[in-house]
């Protein structure tokens, strides 16, 4: 039996990993801009975390976890989304007594049993940004434009940004009796799941997939027509503010998110260039959620982001950016005697921050120059007899060919003094 990665799974390594070490870099220096600091939840929690987090009736819930019993009879969950084990990391270490607000960012990866697809696997890659502590509707455009920024920083320009209110709960009751009606009037047409969850979860019902039963959405009626006058003054508040950060946007009432928690404002930054499923950014508030999982009531905000779709965006917009590999200096040797000193040498040089790298293969000097080549490195030089002998190199600058001679003792300083050029 042939040993592979699994259906859904992938290895990131090489140019590949390279990608995403840029990635990861930009949004870690993205965050300490924003004031945002870093956390780091489990890869499995309970269960039940995202039952009552993420909500029953959901794709995620009925269809997607990777759930299982553990030999302390547990029922445990590889993480899904990471909203819920933030919020729960939240409780469990009362960071409601810090100073408010709590500002926090994740990289992490994430599990669910769906068909793959473009920037999408089984085991994907989600960074996300969680505000607690503020119902401030300042706090909304805040995460809103880290994500615009993301993508700014990114080079994504063909990127739209949708946003909508779900409003609070008397909000929601109002536009779930409107939209029962409504989805009564239609069950004849809708497929099997929309009719199971039209009396349970009303609003799970405009996320459904079957695209004939999104042809009859159209028509819906939309919880921006249910709003209260609070819920409303907190949408207009967060459209002027994103106005007067020069952030367009698109004011679209079937952006629902696929979620139960959210509250008041949802969001989604969508691309036209990787395919159908073009969502590369979205979230909202969730000022119900800390109190679902068992804290006191706490207004939050934040989104999550594929890191799979980020890459894959970046790159169909702009090709791959990415300046090629380089090693600062390749030092290669003829005998057995230089053998030694070329990497005492090494050494010298990484210690001191230069990268620096030697043959390992026994190759002939000329096989040595063409792998110099390969790796990109912006200087080399050849430990030979008469070398040994003199204790002198010649350093050569692989870009312009010049060369210079340089004593062993002298070149740790002369290398750093050619890279400061």
């Amino acid at each position: 039996m042939e040993i592979r990665a699994l259906k859904g799974t992938k290895d990131i390594f090489g140019e590949e990993m390279r990608k995403w070490l840029d990635m990861e870099e930009t949004i870690r220096n993205l965050c300490n801009d924003f004031g945002f600091s870093q956390i780091r939840t489990p890869i499995f929690e309970f269960t039940n975390l995202f039952q009552r987090g993420v909500g029953e009736t959901t794709d995620i819930v009925q269809k997607e976890m990777y759930s299982f019993v553990d030999k302390g009879d547990n029922a445990i969950t590889l993480k899904p989304e990471s909203t819920a084990p933030v919020v729960r990391s939240y409780l469990e270490h009362n960071m409601g007594a810090d100073v408010q607000p709590i500002k926090l960012y994740y990289m992490s990866p994430t599990f669910r049993y769906e068909r793959p697809q473009a920037g999408r696997q089984r085991q994907f890659h989600q960074f996300g940004v969680e505000m607690f502590g503020t119902d401030s509707p300042t706090a909304d455009a805040e995460i809103i434009s880290i994500g615009y920024e993301l993508l700014r920083r990114i080079g994504l320009n063909k990127v739209e940004l949708h946003i909508n209110s779900l409003g609070d709960t008397e909000c929601r009751k109002k536009y779930n009796e409107t939209l029962k009606a409504f989805l009564e009037s239609k069950k004849d047409g809708l497929c099997p799941l929309c009719n199971e969850r039209r009396e349970k979860n009303p609003l799970r019902v405009l996320d459904c997939k079957n695209e004939a039963c999104q042809e009859m959405f159209k028509d819906a009626p939309t919880v921006l027509d249910t709003l209260g006058d609070e819920c409303k003054a907190h949408f207009e508040k967060v459209q002027e503010l994103l106005t007067a950060m020069e952030i367009p946007f698109v004011v679209d009432p079937k952006i629902v998110r696929g979620l139960d928690y959210y509250t008041k404002t949802v969001f989604e930054f969508v691309s036209n260039e990787i395919g159908a499923q073009g969502t590369v950014c979205g979230g909202g508030r969730y000022n119900r959620l800390v109190e679902e999982i068992g804290g006191k009531p706490t207004p939050a905000v934040g989104f999550g982001a594929g890191m799979e779709r980020l890459i894959l965006a970046k790159e169909a917009e702009n090709g791959n950016t990415l300046p090629p590999a380089t090693r600062d200096l390749f030092l290669g040797y003829r005998g057995e005697g230089a053998t030694v000193w070329a990497y005492k040498l090494v050494n010298e040089l990484r210690k001191e921050g230069v990268s620096a790298e030697s043959d390992h293969l026994q190759r002939s000097v000329k096989a040595q120059m063409k792998y110099a080549n390969k790796i990109g490195a912006k200087y080399s030089a050849i430990i030979g007899e008469s070398e040994l002998e003199n204790k002198v190199i010649n350093l050569k600058n692989m870009q312009t060919g010049e060369e210079k001679e340089v004593a062993f003792d002298e070149l740790v300083t002369v290398m750093k003094q050619e890279l400061n050029k």
